[in-house]
């Protein structure tokens, strides 16, 4: 399939699509006259690059865990991943989405508050 259809199947922009190549998070064959060429797989993938970027993961961290990820839910561990400097990196993600789920639980508490207390004077 082309980018186009890609991106109607995953509701990803085409720009993202080609943000995520450059990356190195999606790899994309080419045809003779130059079109990039996805395979149906591919429709997972991005959905996949896309749940890990919307829960904070930075392309870096995807890049490198993406190929130990077959299925959603299910990590295939590789020698390679295994390494002190990603278990760091890792550790430092898990840390920083921690503070920022911290963070959104105090804002939705002062938020259901302040409701609870407009209701009330209402």
């Amino acid at each position: 399939m082309r980018i186009g259809e890609l991106s109607r199947r995953t509701g990803v922009p085409t720009r993202m699509l080609r943000y995520y190549e450059e990356q190195g998070l999606l790899e994309v064959a080419r045809a003779a006259n130059g079109y990039r060429v996805y395979a149906a797989t591919d429709v997972m993938r991005v959905r996949q690059i896309r749940g890990l970027l919307d829960a904070g993961l930075t392309t870096e961290i995807i890049r490198r865990i993406l190929p130990f990820l077959d299925k959603p839910h299910h990590i295939h561990l590789h020698p390679q991943c295994l390494t002190p400097e990603l278990a760091r990196l890792l550790q430092a993600e898990a840390d920083r989405i921690t503070a920022r789920i911290d963070c959104l639980a105090r804002n939705r508490d002062a938020l259901l508050a302040y409701l609870e207390a407009v209701r009330r004077f209402a």
